[in-house]
């Protein structure tokens, strides 16, 4: 019987405007059921391998959240979560009141789109270039040298860092008296000059890196495109305008939407490292604000640190959903 009723389904595809009986929606449940059950059984490894990620997300990014209810108390260890007394939203106006407000979220808008200004379109370009030349050899031997940066902790990289621009026995330092035969500023003791090396850090390290998703992109371009293209006399130049960078949208739009999904999120380890009290103004960011106010304190302010971070979390969340949203209406490429 359930047979016969699935045949009827089959031929009727081709009238889709006229609607299914409820024999037949029964039916058709019980056949995707069948299936579902049946690929379940037959790929039964993978759905175990995909367990264990599974249960590390729940242990790990969901289970914790419950200790986010303390960022609405007034929380003492003593007292446990549940036991520390409601105080609703007065963490949040606290830090909305206080003066560090609009310095610690002024310095971090402008590093996070200082950030994305430099940092998100050059892995772009060097992915580009790479995929231009010519020679193999020197294109591996340039992915190479750009990846290496990215595997070199942070605290050493600060370290590299403060060694070229050492005033005195730096590179930076050395090369400055040489042309102006003066003692040259120290960089490390200026606010303006806090931001640049911060950015430009990044950029550095992780440019290698961050090329890397679009160059597997680039790989997917069928070559005849571009033989087509050389036969009716396009420019390298051209080719990489009409056939490369149209090819790799997709994968842009999804990395850009996953960026500012992100972008208030300054990285707390490389700011720490690089910040000193005639830097403080330009460097306190709402990541080292929350460090401060919390672990840093003589007397950890907890519950306050909590929601310092719960609305930087937010604001992350929010600019997620609506670059998505704008992303989904412009094009066909969106996350969900």
């Amino acid at each position: 019987m359930r047979n016969e009723v699935l045949d009827k389904i089959f031929k009727r595809r081709e009238k889709p405007l006229v609607p299914l009986t409820r024999e037949e929606k029964i039916a058709l449940k019980r056949r995707k059921r069948a299936v579902t059950k049946k690929n379940f059984f037959l790929n039964y490894q993978l759905y175990l391998f995909m367990l264990i990620p599974f249960v590390w997300l729940i242990l790990f990014e969901y289970v914790p959240l419950y200790g986010i209810q303390i960022a609405f108390r007034r929380f003492t260890p003593t007292l446990g979560i549940t036991g520390s007394p409601w105080v609703g939203l007065d963490n949040f106006r606290q830090f909305f009141n206080s003066w560090m407000f609009e310095r610690v979220l002024r310095n971090t808008l402008i590093l996070a789109f200082y950030t994305l200004i430099a940092g998100f379109p050059i892995p772009i370009l060097f992915a580009l270039s790479l995929n231009a030349l010519r020679s193999a050899r020197f294109r591996k031997i340039s992915q190479m040298l750009t990846y290496m940066p990215n595997f070199i902790a942070t605290v050493v990289m600060i370290s590299i860092m403060m060694q070229i621009f050492n005033p005195i026995v730096g590179a930076y330092g050395i090369i400055y008296r040489w042309l102006f035969d003066a003692m040259p500023p120290n960089i490390w003791g200026s606010p303006s000059a806090f931001r640049h090396l911060y950015v430009w850090g990044i950029v550095w390290q992780g440019m290698g890196w961050g090329s890397i998703i679009y160059i597997a992109a680039l790989s997917s371009v069928d070559a005849e495109l571009h033989e087509a293209a050389q036969i009716d006399g396009a420019t390298r130049l051209k080719r990489v305008w009409h056939i490369d960078i149209p090819a790799i949208i997709p994968t842009i739009t999804i990395m850009f939407i996953l960026r500012m999904g992100n972008i208030m999120s300054i990285g707390f380890e490389r700011v720490f490292l690089m910040q000193n009290p005639l830097t403080l103004f330009a460097s306190e960011v709402i990541s080292t604000y929350v460090w401060r106010m919390s672990l840093g304190a003589a007397i950890p302010r907890w519950s306050y640190g909590a929601a310092v971070g719960l609305f930087n979390t937010a604001i992350n969340f929010s600019m997620l959903l609506f670059v998505n949203r704008i992303a989904r209406k412009i094009g066909s490429t969106s996350l969900w």
